[in-house]
């Protein structure tokens, strides 16, 4: 039987017996605390049978066992930056409340628990000069960038940051508490790099710490008017760049809001973004062309402590109903960029909120100490189409982006990342893994998941 199976009085008598598992606070729909399940990315419907506000690993192992006896899923959630629909037969375990970090300074080592953000680790590291190698924006879960293999802004210098996990702590879809790392349930440690929740619910992760105190980067904005010259020097400018420089490009279009900048709010510019590490004077001289290709409308770029890192995207903090598409490109050329312009281009007519070209090869073209399930490591760049899905351009949105990532198929591999515009396609998971990735993920999860308590949100299972 299975929840969907019960009638609703049995079904309201199955989550009221949650509360007698579980020390953690359980909100059924109504009820105090069930808004908890409202995800970052609000175009997301959250709707689980429960919310089970989680401070412990026993509370999520609880809640498992709970839930594979009785014919329930499990959904797991920290911000809902990356969210997907919950439907009414799952128990959505809200971690946000373990938030705890230990550095260890000398072993240059952070210990996170699993709803812990990278903000919250960057404040942790920062008074000993390190870093926590986080993505664009601090404000995102530690364990979901994580498991998805992590491309952040440094990510030509330093390479995944998943490659820089040391172990974590999990439960796995029967309850049971287990450690995965290269040395202990090997298997699980090369699949959570990658495989998102597929494996189970992380509890705890522990990562390696760079020192890295300081960097050059920031972001140079130029007015929409430019924007051909500007991205078409861009393809030209960061072919020759060494792996101590990172950087994208966006086309952007910043509602007025709190927050936004006013040089650039409610107009279409164009987001030059960049960080280096190593000589900053060098990385000064080699950003020279780029900010000389026009006259900027504003210039972030500066010597920034690492904790600052979320300036080089500037990604926005408040909650938004977000749509995104995702493709990933083997080259960058100058057909390619004039197809971008036409589609995202101050002329196209294009409703989006940011249409970025990510540069990627450097350090991320080599594979770590330890394999992963993270693949595409050959890709050279990726395009987010990001847009807000709100009257009247709703729809506008979801069509624009996927005319635009047709237009790129001469020039893209098919792949997608993990971390990027998350969907439930069925087809997704041949786009983010390759044919033996998919075979051993799904193999791995009928072993530790027999009952199919995780069959929901970006997992890789076999079709039953």
């Amino acid at each position: 039987m299975t929840l969907t199976d019960l009638p609703h009085d049995g079904l309201d008598d199955a989550l009221d017996g949650l509360r007698a598992h579980v020390v953690a606070p359980v909100a059924l729909p109504g009820e105090a605390g069930y808004e908890r399940a409202t995800p970052w990315n609000v175009a997301a419907t959250v709707e689980p049978a429960a919310v089970v506000l989680a401070t412990s690993a026993y509370d999520i192992s609880n809640t498992v066992r709970y839930a594979a006896a009785r014919g329930f899923r499990v959904g797991v959630q920290a911000t809902g930056h990356g969210a997907l629909a919950v439907a009414s037969d799952t128990i959505l375990v809200v971690t946000a409340e373990m938030t705890r970090v230990t550095v260890d300074p000398v072993a240059r080592t952070a210990r996170v628990a699993a709803g812990a953000t990278w903000q919250h680790v960057l404040d942790a590291a920062a008074p000993y000069g390190l870093a926590g190698l986080c993505g664009s924006s601090p404000g995102v879960g530690v364990v979901g960038f994580l498991t998805g293999g992590g491309i952040g802004p440094l990510v030509r210098t330093v390479g995944l940051s998943a490659d820089y996990v040391r172990s974590f702590e999990l439960v796995t879809g029967t309850g049971e508490f287990l450690r995965a790392s290269p040395d202990e349930n090997a298997e699980l440690f090369w699949g959570l790099r990658g495989g998102k929740s597929t494996l189970g619910i992380v509890t705890s992760v522990e990562i390696e710490l760079l020192q890295i105190p300081e960097f050059y980067g920031g972001a140079v904005y130029f007015d929409g008017a430019d924007a051909a010259v500007v991205v078409r020097e861009w393809a030209r400018w960061c072919a020759d760049l060494p792996e101590s420089v990172s950087t994208s490009i966006a086309l952007q279009q910043l509602p007025p809001l709190p927050g936004v900048p006013e040089p650039l709010a409610g107009r279409f510019t164009v987001a030059v973004r960049y960080a280096a590490t190593g000589d900053f004077a060098e990385g000064e001289r080699l950003l020279a062309p780029m900010r000389a290709v026009a006259t900027p409308v504003l210039d972030t770029v500066a010597v920034l402590p690492y904790s600052e890192i979320g300036a080089v995207h500037a990604d926005p903090v408040d909650p938004m109903p977000c749509y995104e598409h995702h493709t990933l490109l083997r080259e960058l050329t100058a057909d390619t960029v004039e197809v971008l312009l036409n589609a995202a281009g101050p002329d196209s007519g294009s409703v989006q909120t940011i249409v970025e070209i990510r540069m990627l090869g450097g350090a991320l073209a080599r594979e770590g100490r330890h394999r992963s399930a993270f693949c595409h490591r050959d890709a050279a760049f990726a395009v987010a189409v990001i847009g807000v899905l709100a009257p009247p351009t709703a729809d506008a949105v979801v069509r624009q982006a996927g005319a635009l990532v047709v237009a790129l198929s001469q020039w893209s591999s098919g792949g997608q990342i993990a971390n990027f515009a998350p969907s439930e396609d069925a087809g997704r998971a041949v786009r983010v893994y390759d044919e033996e990735t998919r075979h051993w993920l799904a193999a791995l999860a009928e072993r530790h998941d027999p009952a199919g308590v995780f069959r929901c949100g970006q997992v890789v299972r076999f079709v039953r």
